[in-house]
């Protein structure tokens, strides 16, 4: 019998992003919802057959989703709040949509659903919100449709859900607080689990998966109890031969383990990427079940380079010395990865060899499966075998000797800024005549169908690059005319010539690689391209220089500079595995220390380094937190400002990630403002602010740009109210949640208008106290 092959889940997107498309042209009316319908019905059959032709033998199901699919789980157990189904929308869809985006319409104005990032990832989930009027039940049949409609085409699919335990840990009440999961609350989901499965085994179901990958952060008190609790409700549902995968990614689940493996699961998922040597040293301690089979998760779902062969088999010949009963599968799903390499032929061969996207890895899980089952003569002979490795012998690229050396004379005061804050923010006040709760912005503007058009005509030549600089200074002069208009008080040149705020930065450095078409999703709609880093990094050139001091002298205001920092960078791009995180972070901090300087010397007085991507890579285990990366993020973040002047104001921006427990490592980062999202977390973060005594002025987002609904002056100026009964007003900043790229400009103009009124308003309250 050959080796069992899985795919944890497929990306859902497109390959051309069909499937954002479709979704972007019913929001602007475009068409209706029958085309988004059958958008994503040919997608999902596409996709199918992709891994039926790659040999693949569990193919995931109900893995597709229109938004997100934490939020299908929420609907699908009937966790809708009331203010979304009052809206009584004809289409189930239309409530999908407006718990994801919010909606503003003749049916009401209700806010999005908080948004999170999922675990280590540049994925955002939806947050479930439950009250005490949530009915816990089944509600709709999306999981049983796509099996249905998978096995019409003769493809036996094998379901994917959203864990209950994991589902309840990431799910909140109407106040954004963790839940009380009192008895009944957990029953209920139990209850719809097994119902669940139940219905799977009547349709045909052979294997249902439950993902879990909450089991491999730390545990707190009564979290083993609540997932015996469950499952022990759940897994007695198991009839006419139906098996459950309990699936885990993202880390390991050791100190777990023998409660998984004691529970009686048929199949146990294991990343053996992120948590290899945990994972691995507890199958060895407690075993494996009989009738229990091990997924090994050897093929890496967040990575694009190929699949070192070698290892992997290791990997599973381990496993064997146990048990068995092993299968080979993704570490975790492929959404995290861009839809295949065919079209990247800009890269060349040479270089296109190293990598694989989600196409590419069902062939590498196929390879190792049948390479698992040969045997040590048909394994030496084999040339796919040889070619892979010949992949990972000697070096890639050659060292540059300059990056070297400069890293190699850094000491520990290059990434310490003198004098203290406290002074400085004193001699920032006085250089910069700023009002009590100064207003900005993050720093794109909209980047409308005009501006992306420009840039493509200026990258297919049909665009002088004269004629091209000329339509962006009319872009920056415009915008820089709107904000002084409205009022603001810092004000940004809008970022019109940048196609993204990681990229942009990489065509600037050495050490890049791009893609055309390599796009992952974020959330909802919402892509990215993230660059590839090829080898060391440096700057080839000033990145920013040019169109900060342009629009700076068009303004008596004040103007942002506006980069990108290096652990973002980083997080936001597919990295080296060939070196550490650690060194191609430092290399990139330098690179940035440059422009910052550069941008200084121009005369910017106020310079915002994001770091939007700081929580992302955060290990999931709290031990790990300092030594494995915040030891040496955060003084990569300090290295980057560290050298300008006392009266440089430094900024910087983080967005959808929690923050209460890593709030003193982010004041450490020694900014003088940080700006963050916080209306969609219902502001919890200003409580952890407080009790910290953070020291860095703070700007909380007042309202959400992740969402069409213009916020009203009202409801700004509750919200600045809300915020000034946790932050000192001589340290609040008043601007959105994020950048405004994704925005369109007749939603824009008019929530700034709105938020700077609604300061306005605050501000003259405060001085007649």
């Amino acid at each position: 019998m050959s080796t069992l092959t899985s795919v944890s889940g497929f990306p859902r997107i497109g390959g051309d992003r069909e499937l954002k498309k479709a979704i972007e042209g019913y929001w602007k009316g475009k068409h209706g919802l029958d085309q988004v319908r059958a958008t994503a019905k040919e997608l999902r059959e596409r996709h199918w057959r992709l891994q039926a032709e790659a040999g693949i033998d569990l193919i995931p199901s109900n893995d597709f989703s229109y938004y997100d699919q934490v939020l299908d789980t929420a609907i699908l157990l009937n966790v809708i709040p009331q203010r979304y189904d009052r809206l009584a929308f004809e289409n189930p869809e239309d409530t999908l949509f407006a718990m994801a985006r919010g909606y503003q319409g003749p049916k009401g104005d209700v806010t999005a659903l908080p948004m999170k990032k999922w675990f280590t990832t540049n994925y955002h989930y939806l947050v479930p919100e439950i009250d005490s009027a949530t009915d816990i039940h089944l509600n709709g049949t999306k999981p049983f449709d796509e099996f249905e409609e998978a096995k019409a085409l003769g493809i036996h699919t094998k379901p994917v859900l959203v864990g209950p335990y994991t589902f309840l840990k990431l799910a909140r009440n109407a106040k954004a607080e963790p839940l009380e999961l009192d008895k009944g609350l957990v029953n209920a989901v139990a209850a719809v689990y097994a119902e669940i499965l139940t219905r799977f085994a009547a349709l045909g179901a052979t294997w249902v998966q439950f993902d879990e990958p909450y089991l491999v952060l730390d545990k707190e008190d009564g979290d083993v109890e609540l997932f015996k609790t469950l499952y022990a409700k759940i897994l007695p549902a198991r009839t006419g031969g139906v098996k459950v995968l309990l699936n885990t990614y993202f880390g390991h689940i050791a100190d777990v383990y023998e409660t998984v493996s004691l529970l009686g699961f048929d199949g146990i998922g294991l990343d053996l990427i992120e948590g290899r040597d945990e994972n691995l040293e507890a199958v060895g301690r407690y075993g494996v079940g009989e009738s229990t089979t091990l997924f090994a998760g050897v093929i890496n779902g967040r990575n694009i380079w190929r699949n070192d062969y070698a290892a992997s088999l290791g990997l599973v010949d381990a496993l064997r010395q146990v048990t068995p009963n092993v299968a080979v599968a993704t570490a975790c799903s492929l959404l995290h990865v861009p839809f295949s390499t065919a079209g990247e032929d800009g890269l060349g061969d040479e270089v296109l060899r190293h990598f694989a996207f989600a196409v590419e890895k069902l062939g590498e899980l196929r390879a190792v499966a049948d390479l698992s089952d040969a045997d040590e003569e048909a394994k030496k002979a084999s040339d796919l075998l040889r070619e892979n490795q010949a992949l990972f012998d000697g070096t890639r690229v050659e060292p540059d000797r300059a990056v070297a050396d400069r890293l190699a004379a850094l000491t520990d005061e290059d990434a310490t800024r003198l004098p203290a804050r406290a002074e400085r923010q004193r001699l920032q006040r006085e250089a910069l005549h700023l009002p009590l709760l100064p207003t900005t912005t993050i720093g794109s503007f909209p980047q409308t169908a005009e501006v992306r058009a420009a840039r493509a005509r200026l990258r297919k030549g049909e665009l002088s690059r004269e004629d091209y600089d000329a339509f962006i200074r009319s872009q920056i002069d415009q915008v820089i005319a709107w904000q002084e208009q409205i009022g603001l008080d810092v004000l940004v040149h809008g970022e019109f010539e940048r196609n993204d705020m990681v990229e942009y930065f990489g065509q600037r450095l050495n050490g890049f690689l791009f893609t055309r078409n390599a796009w992952v999703q974020s959330y909802g709609t919402r892509c990215v391209k993230p660059p590839i880093v090829w080898g060391d990094v440096s700057r080839r050139e000033p990145i920013t220089v040019a169109w900060s001091s342009y629009a700076q002298s068009r303004t008596n205001h004040v103007v942002k500079g506006m980069l990108t920092g290096p652990v973002t960078i980083l997080n936001w791009s597919w990295p080296r595995e060939d070196v550490s995180n650690e060194l191609q972070t430092r290399q990139l901090a330098l690179a940035i220390r440059d422009e910052v300087l550069d941008l200084e010397r121009a005369g910017i007085r106020v310079i915002q380094i994001d770091e939007a991507a700081l929580r992302e890579k955060l290990p999931l285990r709290k031990s790990d937190w300092h030594k494995k990366y915040l030891d040496w993020a955060i003084p990569a973040f300090r290295l980057v400002h560290a050298a300008v002047q006392p009266t440089t104001q430094i900024h910087t921006h983080m967005c959808y990630s929690e923050f209460n427990d890593i709030i003193r490592d982010i004041d450490a980062m020694d900014a003088d403002v940080i700006s963050f999202e916080a209306s969609r977390g219902d502001l919890v973060v200003l409580d952890a602010i407080h009790d910290a005594h953070f020291e860095t002025e703070t700007g909380p987002g007042v309202y959400d740009i992740h969402s069409p609904r213009i916020p009203s002056v009202d409801e700004i100026e509750e919200r600045i109210d809300e915020i000034l009964a946790k932050v000192d007003a001589g340290k609040l900043w008043i601007n959105p949640d994020c950048g405004l790229k994704t925005r369109g400009n007749e939603e824009t103009w008019p929530s700034l208008k709105n938020m700077v009124e609604a300061t306005r308003i605050v501000r003259a309250r405060l001085a007649a106290r």
